[in-house]
């Protein structure tokens, strides 16, 4: 398993801690300081020098990392499955987790996570910076510190968030609802069309409503592996017949996220009617998801978008971009009927779209 070195801190020794936190780094922004004049990430085992308000904590918290610690730009697939892995193997010695990645790409993993993550019923919570913790004026302290106070959370026994999420800058988001929206602003994710889970201010506001129901009868299990022959597909005026043509036609191609215009439309051009034909009729699974971050595709509402209820176009409703491209990666790897592919993916599976 490709983790390494494992720092345990517990504030209220010798008392027994209410909950126990295993925090994951992965890389990024977050964990990185000055030395000579360069930043590289910091050692975990000084975690209390950089973060003293741990001590304030009372709760036990383990810090691990992975083996590769990389910028969220390199993250893939087989590093999903092995955060994923980590946490099965932990999940019944640790109340709940704390992954600390990359902003990059943090809603990428967040979405592979909560299909990969099935039945969970404790927090997996992702944050990270747009400083890193070595600088005076950094976001990492209180994103860490708020995570690891959410993750902790519970009434009566029983966890307040148990799903996969992104807390940045005040806001608990639903992790595949979620989307980078800044790189200059430190409230850098959004959730256009889901509802935050909490907000956060001189008190932790949930949004109980809207978070994932407990339910600890269910036996949580990893789904693995992933299927990685996708690709994503924005739509543009003036995308040309064979940059369309080389997309589809990429040996072992098995599905394609189609980014629209609006509420799904597309040109009504005969030759791009045919090629999408074409692809699905090879077996090619292709998603409808729009280009507008709030909203929803509704196939049919308008004239360019009938035809692709016809040649087996799947809705994507108001799901992400980052939600379907790794969702379909989840499905494909354990599903080879396309038909039952694409009920797969009209249908929410982790919470991720809403149905009409």
């Amino acid at each position: 398993m490709p983790a390494y070195k494992s720092v345990t801190i517990n504030p209220v020794l010798p008392n027994r801690p209410r909950a126990s936190v295993l925090v994951i780094y992965t890389g990024g922004t977050l964990g990185m300081v000055f030395e000579k004049g360069q930043l590289v990430p910091f050692d975990f085992e000084q975690i209390l020098d950089k973060l003293p308000e741990i001590k304030r904590l009372d709760f036990e918290i383990t810090f691990t990392s992975l083996e590769e610690i990389m910028d969220s730009s390199n993250m893939r697939p087989d590093v999903w499955m092995d955060l994923a892995r980590l946490i099965q193997r932990h999940y019944d010695s640790y109340d709940s987790f704390v992954i600390l990645h990359g902003t990059d790409t943090m809603a990428y993993t967040a979405s592979a996570l909560s299909f990969m993550l099935q039945n969970l019923s404790k927090p997996v919570i992702l944050t990270g910076a747009q400083l890193p913790i070595g600088i005076a004026r950094t976001d990492a302290r209180e994103n860490i510190i708020t995570a690891l106070e959410i993750a902790a959370a519970q009434w009566e026994g029983r966890p307040l968030v148990p799903e996969v999420c992104i807390y940045f800058q005040n806001y608990l988001l639903r992790g595949n609802r979620a989307k980078k929206k800044e790189t200059s602003q430190f409230n850098a994710f959004r959730s256009e069309n889901y509802p935050a889970l909490a907000e956060v201010g001189v008190t932790i506001e949930y949004n109980y409503p809207y978070i994932a129901p407990y339910r600890p009868e269910l036996p949580f299990r990893v789904q693995l592996p992933l299927d990685e022959n996708v690709t994503i597909l924005k739509l543009f005026p003036g995308i040309t017949q064979n940059v369309l043509r080389s997309i589809l036609n990429i040996n072992g191609l098995r599905g394609v996220v189609l980014e629209t215009f609006g509420a799904g439309n597309a040109p009504t051009l005969p030759w791009f009617l045919y090629e999408l034909k074409e692809a699905t009729e090879r077996g090619v699974v292709i998603m409808n998801v729009s280009q507008c971050d709030g909203g929803r595709v509704m196939q049919g509402r308008y004239q360019t978008s009938t035809w692709f209820q016809k040649i087996g176009v799947v809705g994507g409703g108001d799901i992400t971009t980052e939600a379907a491209i790794t969702k379909m990666m989840s499905i494909l790897a354990r599903e080879s009927d396309v038909a039952r592919i694409r009920e797969e993916l009209a249908k929410p599976l982790a919470g991720e779209m809403s149905l009409l």
